[in-house]
């Protein structure tokens, strides 16, 4: 079968590799898409310290059941359409013992830790399908970054009496601001591009920042009326906007971290203590938070094509994330049809 591998920094290639043979307890996917996510472009570039490579990417997948191991519960049927929740758990670490798997200390992300989607086929636990009928091949492809973005509201606590600044209008920036205004918070979405800044708003944000053009720090205290945000959601990994989720935050206030900074980052640890700010960070996502995003997907109210970028053949995978690469803030999410 066809397969995507990133052999070295900047360099892809498609490779032949043999079709997986079902084993208990497993179902058969045939791959229809696969997203390539932040995580496979620092890959490419070589900034990602957990890849071994050469390696195959992705693990944003939109696919459709081929085979059913005879031990697999009845609901997983041929032909039936799904999505694969990636990430592994090891079941004794304190996350696993505290039921919290998506931050298992030994967590093995497809096409980040083990090789991942961008194959004709894959071969998964029938543990970590998740179908629906009414839902595409194509759309199950953005459910796992929807769902990270989900689970950083959950992580918030977000209640519908909260002002919610999300800094980071990327596909799971788009997911945490739909959640939440899902969950009737105000939302604040803050970038630097416009056109993403538009689409936040179709999402639900109520108020856009372009923090380029404009001030961020005086348009946010205008629009919490001084009070600053009651929660902030990172999905940069900026120190910049690191610096900021603190500086922007109401006293008391949350600050949910999903970005991971490539670089130390200098804080000004006084405002933890002044301010008494309950900070945490979010990782990865949970079944129920696919299980909501899948929902929402179905209520048909995300612009699915406005946030595909564009879609590519295996073939021209190399030419996809070096254009992504040269221009980062133009992509919501690049799929590889297969």
């Amino acid at each position: 079968m066809k397969a995507i591998q990133i052999t070295d920094q900047g360099k892809t290639r498609v490779v032949e590799t043999p079709k997986p043979e079902l084993i208990p307890g497993h179902v058969l996917l045939k791959t229809g898409y696969v997203g390539f996510c932040g995580s496979d472009l620092n890959t490419f570039r070589g900034l990602n310290p957990l890849v071994k490579l050469p390696v195959v990417p992705g693990h944003e997948i939109g696919a459709r059941i081929e085979e059913v191991a005879h031990d697999v519960p009845p609901f997983f049927k041929p032909g039936l359409n799904a999505t694969v929740n990636p990430y592994s758990s090891c079941g004794h670490c304190p996350a696993c013992e505290n039921g919290r798997p998506n931050a298992c200390e030994f967590n093995q992300t497809l096409g980040v830790q083990r090789n991942g989607a961008m194959a004709e086929y894959i071969l998964v636990p029938w543990e970590k399908v998740m179908a629906d009928p009414a839902i595409s091949v194509r759309d199950f492809a953005l459910v796992e970054p929807m769902s990270v973005g989900f689970h950083a509201v959950n992580r918030a606590q977000v209640t519908d009496i909260d002002t919610v600044m999300v800094i980071g209008c990327g596909m799971i920036g788009m997911g945490a601001i739909a959640r939440a205004a899902l969950r009737g918070a105000k939302v604040i979405a803050v970038d630097v591009d416009n056109k993403k800044l538009r689409l936040a708003k179709r999402l639900g944000a109520q108020y856009t920042i372009h923090s380029v053009d404009e001030n961020l720090h005086e348009r946010a205290q205008e629009i919490t009326r001084q009070r600053g945000a009651d929660v902030i959601i990172e999905a940069v990994g900026r120190p910049e906007t690191y610096i900021a989720s603190i500086s922007e935050v109401a006293y008391t206030g949350r600050v949910v971290y999903i970005g991971y900074a490539k670089e130390r980052i200098p804080f000004d640890t006084q405002y933890f203590v002044k301010k008494e700010v309950n900070i945490k960070g979010s990782r990865n996502a949970t079944p129920a938070d696919f299980k909501a995003v899948m929902e929402y997907m179905k209520k048909g109210g995300l612009p699915v094509e406005e946030l595909i970028t564009a879609v590519h053949p295996p073939e021209e995978a190399q030419t996809a994330l070096e254009k992504w690469s040269a221009h980062p803030s133009e992509v919501f999410r690049i799929l590889i049809r297969f």
